[in-house]
């Protein structure tokens, strides 16, 4: 959420910094809130008085021996009513506004590029080169089908198009990459790990900046008025939820691995086929709550550090800076990572990697002290990475001449001893 403070103080700003993601501000629609606003409030501060008033005259009654007249009590009886409809006036006119405001993305960080879609995105480095490869490389749903260890026919059985059903030696490989995620981002990078509900309430999801923009691309639990998390940075975001921490508990680190369930309502045949947009998926989800002069430099720490689980991988990536009409409703800025593809010759996102600055912080009411005051906390998110990806680029791009694939060596061990996956295995 937006600073209301700071729209009412300088809207003409905000609007020429949210142009650059191709949105439009209403001056009008604000305007006329605005004076919506504040119109009821005066009303219902103005009643208020009247109402008092009226009480110090009826006490000064009782304390002389008079009796409240049948007008007097009309009287009362009018103004309670008028003040009862001016203060649900005052909540209606504030939930227009609350409505107004959450609708609103975030404000971009100086550094984002401009843009206004995918093509204006800038690389910022890559590592590792592509593969050159002595027979020509399948894809992903080939090596799956000549393993026999990938059915998306059965996932459509028992559920829906654009789920998967995997086995014997590509089950463990995608259990093998979620634990190896984990150990990497504990061990090495400090993060502290949380299991978490895969179900979240509204509240949740509006803090996180989901709702109510996403929700149409979400799944609805509606008996229990429940979402099915679409990521597992709703529910980490969430566990500092109205909280004022101390300074010295920042900063904090979060990792969790879940499934992450997204109807993906607005793709409309993109990136459909085989297993790069499914409805259900995994991810190790890195959450940082950060001190505002630290967030950027938290912003390159984090991404590192999905980088990380990329590089011990062997698989080359890219990284790139999304421009203003490619980020995330919430971001200010994001880097996405890239991996390569062998089997559709091309880079494909793995990882976003994103600064949030107060956007998430504002809506779930979360601060710090600092000098003995609360300000508003900076949340940072990124993929640690998303696991049906990772391992579809583990077996594209270690597949071997008759269709096995070879298993890297940080991710032997997690495999119990397994270096390769064949049809036997």
């Amino acid at each position: 959420m937006l600073d209301a403070d700071l729209l009412r103080r300088d809207f003409a700003a905000i609007a020429k910094n949210l142009q650059r993601r191709g949105l439009s501000l209403d001056v009008e629609e604000f305007a006329r809130l605005q004076n919506a606003r504040r119109d009821a409030q005066q009303t219902a501060e103005e009643l208020r008085a009247k109402r008092n008033q009226l009480a110090r005259t009826a006490a000064g009654q009782i304390q002389s021996g008079n009796k409240f007249s049948p007008a007097d009590t009309e009287a009362t009886a009018d103004m309670k009513q008028q003040l009862q409809e001016a203060t649900t006036a005052m909540q209606e006119t504030q939930a227009a506004m609350d409505d107004y405001l959450l609708r609103l993305p975030n404000m971009l960080h100086e550094t984002t590029p401009d843009g206004q879609d995918e093509s204006a995105n800038i690389e910022v480095r890559h590592w590792g080169e592509p593969r050159q490869f002595d027979f020509k490389a399948r894809d992903h749903i080939a090596l799956g089908n000549s393993l026999a260890m990938m059915d998306f026919d059965a996932a459509v059985a028992m559920a829906a198009a654009r789920f998967v059903v995997l086995s014997g030696g590509l089950a463990r490989l995608h259990r093998a990459l979620a634990q190896f995620m984990l150990d990497v981002h504990v061990q090495e990078h400090g993060y502290s790990e949380y299991y978490l509900p895969y179900l979240a309430n509204a509240q949740a999801m509006l803090g996180a900046g989901q709702l109510p923009k996403f929700a149409d691309e979400v799944f609805i639990a509606e008996r229990d008025s429940l979402y099915l998390i679409p990521t597992a940075e709703v529910v980490l975001v969430n566990l500092v939820r109205e909280k004022i921490l101390n300074a010295a508990e920042l900063p904090m680190r979060f990792v969790s691995h879940t499934p992450c369930f997204r109807r993906e309502a607005g793709s409309y045949g993109r990136d459909t086929r085989g297993m790069l947009r499914q409805h259900q998926f995994d991810k190790v989800e890195l959450v940082q709550i950060r001190q505002p002069a630290d967030s950027y430099a938290a912003l390159e720490e984090l991404t590192s550090h999905a980088e990380r689980i990329l590089q011990l991988l062997e698989l080359p990536y890219r990284v790139v800076a999304l421009c203003g009409g490619d980020i995330g409703f919430a971001a200010a800025k994001t880097y996405d990572l890239e991996v390569w593809m062998p089997g559709q010759n091309t880079y494909r996102e793995i990882s976003s990697c994103s600064n949030c600055e107060a956007f998430q912080a504002r809506r779930t009411k979360t601060r710090y002290r600092i000098d003995g005051k609360p300000a508003f906390v900076h949340t940072l998110n990124g993929s640690g990475v998303a696991i049906g990806r990772a391992m579809i680029a583990v077996i594209e791009n270690h597949q071997q001449a008759d269709g096995s694939v070879r298993i890297p060596p940080p991710l032997v061990p997690y495999m119990g001893g397994v270096k390769t996956i064949s049809v036997s295995a």
